[in-house]
């Protein structure tokens, strides 16, 4: 079961990541991104701008991103990314 720390947790993080990619990338006054919606499929973010959402990431959340965890599973969505560090923090 988990703890309403923790959802409060993912939740706070996921509204940053969101916040920052629909800063960055998205434009201003466009639908809400959806929480689910890959960001490689919809050409949100590109290779360029997944190293800057990783480096965004790191600098944000104190996380160092091994490459072999650069993975779509890890940083295809909101969900994904919060929940990546989510369990990176935890560690």
């Amino acid at each position: 079961m988990t703890h309403p720390v923790e959802t409060a947790e993912l939740r706070i993080i996921r509204e940053q990541v969101r916040d920052y990619i629909t800063q960055n990338f998205l434009f201003a006054g466009g639908p809400r991104l959806e929480d689910d919606v890959s960001l490689l499929e919809r050409d949100i973010v590109d290779d360029t701008g997944m190293l800057e959402l990783v480096l965004f990431v790191e600098e944000t959340y104190g996380l160092s991103v091994p490459e072999e965890e650069l993975l779509p599973d890890n940083f295809d969505t909101v969900n994904s990314i919060a929940a990546y560090v989510v369990r990176k923090l935890d560690e």
